[in-house]
């Protein structure tokens, strides 16, 4: 179950999590104008530190997309440091998710993108499995990925994610754990928060993020781990519908789902189904990284407590 950690920050204030509130009149609730990250820490084998995964990359990678949108944050490495101050006030000591959230939050009526209207916002919760099954059941959804020129994916836009929501719901409705975006050129963009990666043949495959989806920050790591680490071939290229169905073994992956293995597209059976041999390695390689149990890797995770 998911909550809140208790201490929120507001624009350079700490604040109870039931005060962090916004206006009925926002801007940023009535037009979905913002965007946020989503970023993971990870309780160490000792159970008492934690530590942040690819914290400077997320928050690079938030200020990219506050220029995108005209929004006003503090710098990358005064943010990262926010980060830090909110899981120590809020006591960290178990896995957790972590929320930066910028707003544009003028009450005037206008759904103009005003720099001055800036409202940046930490917050943060107990995160253990997003996905809560081994391996999941998939289709493709009806409702086409709204496209990065009309909407731009690769800033994670508040308001793009009722197009997430309407997929999501289809899918639950039909039976389905998760939905598979296309593109309006029906190739494969992503899932409904996450990217996608197929095997074939012993190959990870995986569409480029100019498939209007986001420059995810899991996949470019997964790609690190799988070609660097496990010896793994790796091809990024564009990825049909009937593809998936024919694909020896596919995940999903991102800072919520993490590693998630998929069984079925569509109700194609994937390989044997369960969990294929490919992923089951990048999934345990990604769990040891996270934990801080590959030296190699250590670079990645920033320590909250010491």
């Amino acid at each position: 179950m998911l909550a809140a950690m208790g201490v929120t920050y507001v624009d350079g204030e700490w604040v109870d999590d039931d005060q962090a509130t916004v206006s009925v009149r926002s801007r940023a609730l009535n037009y979905g104008m913002g965007c946020f990250g989503g970023i993971r820490g990870y309780v160490a084998d000792d159970g008492k530190q934690v530590h942040v995964f690819r914290l400077d990359a997320h928050m690079r990678r938030l200020a990219h997309s506050a220029k995108i949108l005209y929004l006003r944050m503090p710098p990358a490495a005064e943010s990262a440091q926010i980060v830090l101050d909110l899981l120590r006030r809020n006591t960290i000591r178990e896995d957790v998710y972590v929320r930066p959230l910028l707003i544009h939050n003028s009450t005037a009526l206008a759904p103009i993108l005003d720099e001055d209207s800036s409202s940046f916002i930490v917050y943060c919760m107990p995160l253990g499995r997003y996905i809560d099954k081994d391996a999941i059941d998939v289709c493709v959804s009806s409702w086409r990925r709204v496209a990065d020129n009309a909407i731009p994916s690769r800033t994670k836009p508040t308001g793009a994610y009722l197009n997430s929501a309407l997929a999501r719901r289809e899918a639950m409705d039909n039976g389905f754990t998760e939905a598979i975006f296309l593109t309006e050129a029906g190739k494969v963009s992503e899932g409904s928060a996450e990217h996608v990666f197929i095997v074939r043949d012993g190959v990870l495959y995986s569409p480029p993020s100019t498939e209007d989806n986001l420059d995810g920050i899991t996949r470019r790591s997964l790609i690190a781990m799988a070609t660097e680490d496990l010896d793994l071939e790796f091809v990024e290229r564009p990825i049909g519908r009937t593809e998936l169905y024919v694909a020896d073994e596919m995940f999903l992956c991102g800072t919520g789902a993490q590693v998630t293995p998929v069984q079925s597209v569509d109700r194609r059976t994937l390989g044997a189904g369960g969990v294929g041999p490919v992923t089951a390695r990048i999934k345990q390689h990604f769990d040891d990284v996270v934990h801080a149990r590959v030296e190699k890797r250590l670079p990645w995770l920033t320590p909250v407590w010491g």
